[in-house]
């Protein structure tokens, strides 16, 4: 078994190496790529062993070490390698529950919940750890992200953008707006990377734990105090104000994934649900600004148990899986 976990993971993280090294080509296809990256070593995770996981973790490090250097491999295990495995070992985590007779129960495993909320604190996690290399305070971060930009942008000193009419307001407005769109899209890509790894796992036969009712999955109530700092802290400026508005923004996107378990909850048995479903993920992916409403909607229902109460009022059948 030992032999096997190891095969596993070591063709798990080659895999989620070469995932991550596509992103050096540039092109479109490869940062799609770049973030399934964790895929590999989730997989390996929940279908086998978190040790085939944490094999998968640090054999693509040492490959992308070896190959691109030690820039590559800390990088690696920052983004990819270290949350994959944390979330696939929480993902198996589980205890022996006990019935309303004293007698043994099925086992209690981990909650779908409170995974998607430490999906979002290693989103959060990664940008700053991040923000460090670029400044130790806030004028030094944003001057360095914004020379970074211009090279990016091949921007020259006074040089303007095409389409642009105000280059240096623009780029006034991607220095504020970096940190915390790096955590959203951070804390989605571990989300929808587990939630894809347990997909597969499903499927094909190897999950050991009985899949989550997503609909139902709650949030523990400290999570509402956590987002109320973070976002009073954000309003002070400076070097913690930046942190505070990355570790905002992961937060607001996990209550928003909460925010969608209520509605496929609440709209459950409802003829048009396929409809009022299809408009709500339509407007957040187009629109963008929806997803504040859905944030609303699971801190309320941590706050006020929305969900149970319209459910009771409507009795209607239990939650899907």
């Amino acid at each position: 078994m030992t032999i096997q976990f190891g095969l596993i993971g070591i063709g798990a993280g080659a895999a989620a190496a070469l995932l991550f090294a596509s992103v050096v080509s540039g092109s479109f296809l490869s940062i799609i790529l770049f973030y399934l990256a964790p895929l590999p070593i989730m997989i390996a995770g929940i279908g086998w062993s978190h040790w085939a996981a944490l094999i998968a973790a640090l054999s693509g490090a040492l490959a992308l070490g070896a190959v691109f250097g030690m820039l590559y491999l800390f990088a690696f295990l920052a983004v990819a390698a270290v949350p994959g495995w944390w979330l696939a070992y929480l993902a198996m985590l589980a205890r022996p529950a006990t019935a309303a007779d004293g007698k043994p129960a099925a086992l209690e495993w981990y909650p779908p919940g409170r995974l998607v909320v430490w999906a979002a604190l290693l989103g959060a996690l990664v940008v700053l750890t991040a923000i460090p290399n670029l400044g130790l305070d806030a004028d030094s971060f944003r001057a360095a992200l914004r020379g970074a930009l211009r090279k990016m942008l091949d921007i020259e000193a006074g040089g303007t953008l095409p389409g642009i009419t105000n280059t240096e307001r623009f780029l006034d407005v991607m220095v504020l707006a970096i940190p915390a769109t790096a955590a959203v899209l951070a804390t989605l890509t571990f989300t929808v990377n587990m939630w894809l790894a347990g997909k597969v796992v499903h499927f094909s036969g190897l999950l050991k734990r009985p899949w989550p009712a997503i609909p139902a999955m709650t949030f523990p109530r400290l999570t509402v105090a956590s987002l109320v700092i973070a976002v009073g802290l954000s309003l002070i400026g400076g070097l913690i104000g930046i942190l505070a508005s990355v570790v905002s923004a992961s937060l607001l996107l996990a209550f928003a994934v909460l925010g969608f378990a209520v509605l496929h909850a609440i709209t459950q048995n409802n003829k048009g649900r396929p409809f009022l479903l299809g408009v709500a993920y339509a407007s957040v992916l187009v629109f963008s600004w929806p997803v504040l409403a859905l944030c609303l909607i699971g801190l309320f229902e941590t706050l006020f148990n929305l969900r149970d109460r319209i459910l009771r009022r409507r009795g209607p059948p239990a939650l899907p899986t």
